[in-house]
Parts: C-alpha cells; structure tokens; sequence
C-alpha cells in the first residue's frame, strides 16, 4: 500500500468511528434529530470535509478548468444537497463510502499493474567498462556499438550484443516469461534485459541503447495503455454525454414535481440527490479500462506484449491467422542436406554455390557458405545482381554463374533437372550449362503443431501459411502441422496481395491476424488487423510494426493469449451490463421515492466494488488453450 492509500485509510477510519459515534447520538442523546443542535451539525461538517475535502476541491477546480460534469462534481452537487435538507449523517456517509470505493480502486488498480511494472524492471541502471585495466560503470546511454562491456554474475545484461569471452547460464524470464535459463558462450547474441547467471561475460556491443531489446520493450509497455478498444472508447464518449443528462435530470426531479403536482421541496430535493450518487458512472469509468489492463498484464506474465486494449480486443474476434513459413512455423536453421552435381564435382557446385550467394545474407546463402567451410575470395565475384524472388545472376572469375530457383532455370532456358525432394532447391548453372541441385532442408519448430491445435480449441478457425518455398516443400510442412491452407512460391509484395484476399472474405466483426519475423513481413504485419512478430529471433521492423511481440518466438503463446483476450472482453462486457442494470433499477426506484441514500450508495460504491473486483479476474486468467 502507498504512502497517499495509507493516509486515506487513516481518513476513513476516523471518519468511520466519528460518525458511528453521531448515529448513535442521533438515537440516544437528541433523538429528535440534530436539526437544533448547533454543535453536531458542526461535528457533520468538520468530519465531512476531513473525508471529502479533496474531493469537493477537484470538482471545484475542475468547474474552474470547463469541465463540470463528472463523478466529483456529482458527488459534491448529492452531497451538498443532502446537507441543504437535513440529511448529515447520509452526507458523511456517501462521502465515506465513496472513498472506500476509490481507496478499493487504487489499491486493485496497482495490483493490476504490478505486473506490468514487473517488466520496468528490467532496464539496465548501468554497464561495465574496462577503462586502463578497471571496471567503470557508465550509463547505458553512453556506451557505443562496437563498445566491449563486463557483465558479472547476477547482473542484468544492459545491451544487445555479442559475446566475445565467456560462458553462463542466462535468465530470460523477464522478457519471455520462461523461467529455464538459457546456455549463451562466445559468438552467441545476447539480448538486454536478461539476468546473467554464474559467468562473468565480455560482450560486444551491436546496438545503442535506444535501440537495444530492453528500450524497445519499455518503449511499448508505456505506450500500450494509449490505444483503447472500443468498448473503452464507447465508455469515455457515454460518460461525456450520460453525466450532463442525469445532473439535468435531478435537478428537473427536485424541481418539477413540487410546482407541477404540489408536494415538499425538500423531500424531492433528497430524491434528486439520491439520484445523482445512484446515476455516478465510476463503476463503469473504473473497471473496463482496468479489465483490459489486467488482460495486458496477465498476457505480459506469458512474455507477450499486446501494444494495446484495441489490439486485446481485436484478438477476441480474431477467426483466421496467416502465417509466414520460415522463422515462425519453422526454425529458419538451414542445412545443406543433399546435393546433385551434374558435369561438375561436389565441391565445385558448392563452390560455385557459395561465391554466388557471396554478398547475400538470406539465410539459406548462409547455410550454403556454412557448408563450404572455407574463406570467400570475394574478389572472383563481379556484378552480382539479386533477382526478387528468382536467385541472383553474378560473375565468378569473369564467367556468368546463375543461383537460384525454378523459376531462374525457367527464365533464362537453362536445360535443368527439377528436384521434387522437400526441401528448398537451389539450382546452379554457368555459362547456360547446368551445374547441378544443392537441397536445403529447414526443421519445424517444437510444439507448433501443438499451438496449431491449440489455435483451433480456442476459436481461431482457419489456419493459413504464406512461404516463397516450392509448392510440395509447402504442402509436406502444412500437412504435418495440420494448416487449413496453402500459398507457395510467393515473392514478398504477394505476400501482401494473398492478405488482402483474405481480408476480403471475413464477415462482420472477424479478425484476421498475421504472424511472421522477417524484414520483408513488416508491410504484411501492418496491413493484418493483427500484427504478430517473433521478438527473440525477429527483425527490428517486423517488431517495429506488430501490434503484439512474442518475446521468445513461441507460437503456442497465440492461443493463450487469444483466451486471455476473450475472457478480458467476457468479463468487461459483464462488468457493462450488471453496472447499468443495477443503475437503472435503483434510478427508477430513487426517482419513485423508493430508495434511500444507503440504497444510493450500494448503487455507487457497492457496483464500482463488484465491478472492480470481477475486473481483477483478468489477472488470474487460465493460460491453458483449451483449459
């Protein structure tokens, strides 16, 4: 508990204990009530102001900035009016009851997010640099890339890089909600954020700060409470305009009746007062930003980052997913498997092979490179010439050299052999006379079948996977992983014109969610509804772009949030529907003279409570698709 709650609670407490005292005087020492007696109605005052000083002076600094209408202003106008006509002890009340509610709130609120502000932790306070033999500590910020830092034992790692010197055990449970530590030693990427284990690590550093893991993340978490769904949305703008009408509607209530049909002033005056403590919206304002704020924490628990409620809730209604092949469904570890020279050597066709793909970084250039094992002579190759899609067209030793796919072959009338094993093929032709076939076979990731599955438990009914691979290296990874469908052999702008296809065939209120990793995701990810990156393995703009990040690439984790963001929505729609239901009932009932303030204030305080409550649930939500 805070500071300010603690000093609250105290309020409160008096403010309980001097006015169960006043209720008791009002039955035993002037049972005729306290209108004539000076001195307790002084006491009423004094404790009223004790507990509802701060709020009777936002209200009035907020009339003082044009805006009147809001839960303040209703409950200084309810409170004041029951003053006005003799009702002390149901003054102070309200007032109390009304904090309780608000100190309930703030309390629920921090616990909510707690676990979001669990992450902030994870910026670096500071890293170590070697400077004339010791270690200095500097800011973050001011290390540069290329930069050597020490990362002891127990230390969190400050930024992105290399390790040059070192091995340990590596905790990454802050970023990706795993608690196993992963083993990292020299040539291994690091990333910020994570907590050093047992080993001092000399790391190399290969991005600023500002562009580090740990910045990004921070950067999102900070931003993700900006974007509001649409239900908060509808909130804020039925607060706007429901707040003016219930203040006008009291004020005719206490007005209307006594000069229209006779009757007491004073009797219609407590009536609209009741009314306004009964008509404060908070119980709405309160709990359904918070219900999406929960939802974002728990799923931050899981290492995802939803970048916002609109996106929580976009992924309640999402009913198709589309996904990039290599890098999310699959490892992206290529492996020369196979290889078919014709009228060459073996290792002239991946010679050949290796210097072509010489100045590409694709991953499967790297896997050829790999295999050769040797050192590229890099200055046998001259205009070298990526063709999108297709290979590249490069000169070896002054001698034309094709790398590529089928369609290459095709293109340029290259009397081939076509390789129907799976795998990606690549084909290798000098001077127009085929070289021969090098097969490059990539592995399905661990338990993507299992999140295809669970995906489909939780509601998400086509499966759809997008990969610029051959035709039946598709079809044999869709058909083990169970994918509804297939696009091959696409260029990456297809990409986006196959999202476009199926963004034509949703109905109504469905959603349609793409996940992928690669640079050339990042258009696909931004025109998706949903836009699902891999944040380990994942390149800056595809992270950059998304609109949720998977801190440790894990596909199972969709279907976990996707239950995550459907019992949110579930359970602020609830929150909805009982707050005005209740509402309208007692409303009607105050404007009938058929509820007290007591009833007033469990039509306040009481619904905001339960509301607040049923909010927390979020937090709690059960991870298991399926579950």
């Amino acid at each position: 508990m805070t500071k300010k709650q603690k000093k609250m609670l105290a309020r409160i407490i008096v403010t309980f204990v001097v006015l169960a005292v006043l209720v008791v005087g009002e039955h035993t020492i002037w049972p005729d009530g306290t209108g004539s007696n000076w001195a307790a109605i002084l006491i009423y005052l004094v404790v009223y102001l004790v507990i509802g000083y701060d709020i009777v002076y936002k209200a009035l600094r907020n009339i003082s900035h044009g805006q009147v209408f809001d839960e303040n202003f209703l409950m200084m106008i309810a409170t004041f009016g029951a003053f006005g006509v003799g009702e002390y002890s149901e003054a102070v009340a309200v007032m109390l009851f009304y904090q309780v509610g608000e100190l309930f709130q703030g309390y629920a609120v921090g616990k909510s997010r707690q676990s979001i502000s669990d992450m902030m932790d994870i910026c670096p306070e500071y890293a170590n640099i070697e400077v004339d033999q010791e270690l200095r500590q500097v800011d973050p910020d001011d290390v540069e890339v290329g930069d050597i830092i020490i990362v002891k034992p127990g230390e969190r790692i400050p930024l992105d890089g290399v390790v040059m010197e070192g091995e340990s055990l590596v905790d990454t449970a802050a970023l990706t909600g795993e608690s196993v530590p992963r083993k990292v030693q020299a040539g291994n990427e690091i990333i910020s954020g994570c907590v050093n284990g047992s080993g001092t690590l000399k790391v190399k550093v290969t991005k600023e700060f500002d562009d580090s893991t740990v910045a990004k993340i921070l950067e999102l978490v900070e931003n993700a409470s900006s974007k509001k769904a649409k239900v908060e949305n509808f909130i804020t703008r039925f607060a706007k305009y429901y707040t003016p009408v219930v203040t006008i509607g009291a004020v005719l209530l206490a007005i209307l009746p006594p000069l229209l049909f006779g009757g007491v002033f004073s009797d219609w005056i407590q009536r609209a007062c009741i009314f306004l403590v009964i008509s404060c919206p908070c119980a709405l304002v309160i709990s359904v930003p918070m219900g999406f704020f929960g939802g974002i924490g728990a799923a931050s628990r899981l290492g995802v980052l939803v970048k916002g409620s609109n996106y929580l809730e976009a992924l309640a209604e999402m009913t198709t997913i589309v996904f990039d092949k290599t890098g999310t469904l699959t490892k992206g570890e290529f492996k020369v498997s196979k290889m078919y020279p014709k009228n060459v050597l073996k290792e002239e066709l991946l010679e050949m092979a290796a210097l072509g793909e010489g100045y590409s970084n694709h991953p499967i250039a790297g896997s050829i490179k790999e295999a050769y094992g040797k050192t590229l002579d890099l200055s046998r190759i001259s205009d070298a010439q990526e063709i999108a899609g297709h290979g590249i067209r490069v000169r070896i030793d002054g001698k034309e050299t094709l790398v590529g796919n089928e369609k290459l072959m095709k293109e340029e009338t290259i009397d081939y052999i076509p390789c129907k094993e799976n795998g990606t093929v690549v084909y290798v032709a000098r001077q127009g006379v085929f070289l021969g076939t090098i097969l490059i076979s990539d592995t399905v990731k661990e338990g993507v079948k299992e999140a295809i599955r669970d995906m489909k438990k939780v509601g998400v009914k086509h499966c759809v996977m997008l990969t610029g691979d051959r035709k039946e290296t598709a079809d044999q990874v869709a058909g083990e992983l169970g994918i509804d469908e297939v696009h091959a052999e696409l260029l990456p702008q297809d990409k986006v014109a196959k999202v476009e296809q199926l963004l034509k065939k949703k109905k109504g209120k469905e959603k349609l969610a793409f996940a992928g990793d690669g640079i050339n995701d990042a258009p696909v990810l931004t025109r998706a509804d949903i836009g699902i990156a891999m944040g380990s393995m994942g390149s800056d703009a595809a992270i950059e772009a998304a609109d949720v990040v998977l801190m440790d690439d894990d596909v199972r984790k969709i279907a976990s949030v996707v239950r995550i963001s459907r019992k949110t929505l579930s359970i602020v729609k609830q929150n909805i529907v009982f707050a005005l239901g209740v509402k309208a009932v007692v409303l009607i009932l105050g404007a009938c003279g058929m509820a007290n303030m007591w009833e007033a204030v469990f039509a306040d305080v009481g619904v905001s409570v339960i509301a607040i409550i049923n909010s927390m649930r979020t937090l709690k939500v059960n991870h298991k698709a399926g579950g």
